[in-house]
């Protein structure tokens, strides 16, 4: 589950992102010394044992008691390492030869955990074999010296973008969306990524060379912190067609003009919509506890309580977002009903029909699930309550009738404008003492038993020891017509403020917009922000050999880079963790950066740079005719940059079309949305002192050039084999070493400046003999006085040398490693002659 309900600094989630809970099997090296033990002899294991876990499960019934035992002793070891091929990858078939026809074979010996026969298989549920389980803890792939190739293998396409190290339960909610290469998507809870990553490559997957999907992706989160790891993990895909924003969940803008409107044939659109929304909630996340064993000695039952009312409010504004006829997914890594059955009855019972739950168990047959729970119990203070009804009056702020299967009892609204969503907070404290010690009499309820009248059977409850998993939740719902307008006498109370709901129709009214008190909660949300900000997807610990910088160079793009680049994942975290975070909904258009940046005057936003549509034509024109773009490349509107002052841009941004109508929608509205980043790099300036010599001082970055190399009509060449492998091995190569002198007299006589070098086939290449599609692979360098030097990293260089290698056969691994010193693009590009 993302970051996605809760306001204000998030001073919490900051700690805990400090403590990666993807870490917690891993003890320091003065920890796992058994000399250790004499100068902290009080040190012990995490403990797996829970009784008031045991005690609250048991009596709800998430599993049969037959299959108790076997259910804990597989929560209590850890998580297998699962990955998922980017299926819009260049080489993604290729990658996936190598692991069915490679390392299947080369692993078979090996054993992991989990008492399973294959050391790696495909995971039989994601289509196509593009998803794959390890048989192996990470902890085991990062010491077991007989798995460092594949260890190896697997930080490399991570770290490229052709794989993506993510839970299995996790790769499932994207799936049941159904979407499609049009579609708008909304990921209200996005961060730390692997999800929208998934979203955008179904979105890319029938993308041609050259054009870009009709569909886009909004990636939203609340802290700007995660959004920067979200930012991070979804810059591997290279897309277009991605806007990440910062907002809570359940107050996400609408941007809908004050005008009726109908969406035209040109596009243009006046209310923001979307076809798919991915509603991975802020949830307790006992699912997790495989991966995150400390949650044994914290988890109570409180925990689901705490976080009930919040989950309901973020699902509803999502469906207040979508269109008819579209999709949501509601989804936690939580097995407790309260937030899970109880959250999806009670958005069934506000939606009045208008939403239904959509039987999905026809598909993908081999992913095995359990139907959602018709009954279930409320635990609170060591009483079980079946009803409402029978809960104490002093005790309906913590337990609401929306727990229940039935929803009924006496509302909680009152002629003061006052739904008890504290819940959101209260149940947290209230229920603190249960995860203590069970009681072992717990009074019982007299009142009969409810089952709920939905048919939450239709829900999905993902268990670990069915196969060999963590656990989650999914609901898939459909709006089949608009939302009912809430009554005046429903506003809820929230932080003291009387508002809408944000499930209001919105044929009738306009989405209001909903401003929290800076720090609102904060604390009393601190046991939840601790087991919550992790999503069942990997971390920065998984992103091995980069650093995660929160701002780019002068802070011009708002994007995490990559200088600088370290291996120590726990170092990344606390860099990633230093910077000075801004609160939300601050008014003040002036902000102050770091360095010698001026004042920003510009955009709403404080602390977040504007977006500009880039219209310097002088610039343009040169990049234009310095390439020999084809017109046929838009352009025009399709530029955007995070800075005002033309004369000191330093990168270029390309965005699709339906990015485009997203800006400028945001642009009528006042710029509602919060934009963190937007669109794919294109053009860099160039710095080195060459740079500024050259006819065009813009560079086609490494992102970009897959998408306009198709209409690159100059400084292009075509190099053989041998004399492409020369320059990714070499970095640098003088005109005459080429192999072929042909090609060293055509890079001779290019401008000076950025140049486009392609892979043929043969010994010596014709250029009319080539042409450009999905296959080709191009690389960008930088003719100099006397040479060529590769302008790509030397991670992306190695990534292509192993491709190559496979492909063509023609050597050994090793000439394949180089030397990860020199990572900076701009570093390797400015070569001084």
């Amino acid at each position: 589950m993302g970051g996605g309900g809760r306001g204000g600094r998030s001073r919490t989630q900051r700690k805990h992102f400090r403590q990666s809970r993807e870490n917690v099997w891993k003890r320091s090296k003065s920890d796992t010394d058994p000399s250790s033990t004499e100068n902290n002899p009080a040190w012990t294991p995490f403990s797996t044992e829970n009784a008031a876990f045991d005690f609250y499960y048991k009596e709800q019934g998430i599993v049969d008691l037959q299959q108790w035992d076997q259910f804990v002793a597989v929560l209590r070891t850890p998580l297998p390492a699962t990955f998922r091929i980017n299926s819009s990858s260049q080489f993604s078939d290729d990658i996936r030869s190598q692991l069915e026809n490679d390392f299947v074979h080369s692993l078979r010996d090996e054993v992991g955990e989990g008492g399973e026969t294959e050391a790696i298989r495909p995971l039989l549920w994601y289509p196509g074999n593009f998803a794959w389980h390890s048989n192996f803890s990470r902890m085991q792939l990062r010491k077991n010296q007989t798995l460092e190739r594949f260890h190896e293998f697997l930080k490399l396409e991570n770290e490229i973008g052709n794989i993506t190290r993510q839970e299995a339960v996790s790769m499932v909610p994207p799936l049941f969306l159904d979407v499609h290469s049009d579609h708008f998507v909304l990921d209200m809870c996005a961060a730390p990524g692997s999800k929208t990553f998934q979203l955008l490559e179904i979105i890319h997957e029938s993308s041609k060379s050259g054009s870009l999907p009709d569909g886009m992706v909004i990636a939203n989160d609340l802290d700007v912190q995660r959004c920067n790891l979200l930012i991070h993990q979804t810059k591997r895909m290279c897309t277009a067609n991605l806007i990440v924003t910062n907002h809570e969940a359940q107050h996400f803008p609408g941007c809908r003009l004050n005008r009726n409107y109908e969406r035209m044939e040109d596009h243009n659109i006046g209310q923001l919509l979307f076809d798919r929304v991915l509603c991975d909630v802020p949830c307790s996340g006992d699912g997790t506890l495989r991966k995150a064993p400390d949650l044994w000695r914290k988890w109570n039952p409180g925990m689901g309580h705490g976080l009930h009312g919040l989950q309901i409010l973020i699902a509803m504004r999502g469906l207040s977002l979508l269109k008819i006829g579209g999709r949501i997914v509601y989804s936690t890594c939580s097995m407790n009903p309260i937030e899970n059955e109880a959250v999806v009855s009670e958005v069934l019972r506000r939606c009045g029909g208008s939403v239904k739950l959509v039987d999905v168990s026809s598909e993908l047959p081999q992913l095995i699930r359990r139907p959602g729970l018709k009954r279930w119990k409320v635990y609170d203070k060591g009483t079980w309550f079946v009803s409402y009804n029978d809960v104490p009056k002093f005790r309906r702020s913590a337990v609401l009738s929306s727990m229940f299967p039935s929803g009924r009892g006496h509302r909680d609204v009152d002629s003061s404008c006052n739904v008890n969503v504290e819940d959101v907070t209260n149940g947290i404290n209230e229920n603190a003492g249960d995860g203590v010690q069970p009681v072992q009499n717990p009074v019982m309820s007299e009142s009969d038993e409810e089952v709920s009248d939905f048919p939450l059977e239709h829900c999905m409850r993902i268990v670990p020891h069915d196969q060999n998993t963590g656990a989650f939740f999914i609901a898939v719902l459909q709006k089949v017509s608009p939302l009912p307008v809430i009554p005046e006498k429903t506003k809820i109370k929230i932080d003291d403020q009387c508002v809408e709901p944000a499930n209001q129709s919105l044929d009738d009214a306009q989405v209001q917009q909903i401003t929290s008190p800076e720090n609102a909660r904060e604390e009393k949300l601190e046991v939840v922000s601790e087991v919550n900000v992790d999503d069942n997807e990997p971390n920065t610990e998984d992103m091995e050999g980069e650093d995660l910088k929160a701002v780019s160079e002068e802070n011009v793009d708002n994007e995490p880079n990559t200088e600088d680049m370290e291996d120590d994942p726990d170092t990344r975290e606390e860099q990633n963790t230093k910077e000075t975070l801004v609160p939300d909904n601050v008014q003040n258009p002036m902000k102050r950066v770091a360095g010698k940046r001026k004042l920003q005057i510009q955009g709403k936003w404080r602390g977040v740079d504007p977006v500009v549509f880039f219209k310097d034509e002088t610039i343009i024109n040169s990049i234009r005719d310095f390439y020999g773009i084809d017109e046929r490349f838009p352009f025009n509107n399709h530029l955007v940059t995070r800075n005002s002052d033309t004369n000191h841009v330093k990168r270029i941004y390309y965005i699709s079309k339906s990015v485009k109508d997203v800006l400028e929608l945001n642009f009528k509205v006042g710029q509602q949305l919060k934009i963190t980043s937007i669109g794919l790099k294109m053009f860099e300036r160039q710095t080195a002192r060459e740079g500024s010599s050259a006819p065009c001082a813009f560079r086609i970055s490494s992102e970009g050039l897959p998408l306009i190399l198709p209409y690159i009509t100059k400084q292009i060449l075509h190099a053989s084999p041998a004399d492409f492998k020369h320059l990714l091995q070499n970095k640098e190569v003088k005109f005459e070493d080429f192999a072929d002198a042909k090609f060293g007299e055509k890079a001779a006589n290019l401008l000076p400046g950025c140049c486009v070098v392609i892979l043929g086939t043969g010994n010596t290449v014709a250029v009319e003999s080539l042409r450009v599609d999905e296959s080709t692979i191009a690389i960008g360098c930088w003719r100099g006085r006397a040479r060529l030097s590769v302008m790509v990293t030397a991670t992306d260089c190695q990534e292509l040398l192993e491709r190559l290698l496979i492909r063509f056969d023609n050597g050994n691994g090793s000439s394949g490693h180089v030397d990860k010193s020199s990572n900076n693009e701009e570093e390797i590009g400015a070569v001084q002659e």
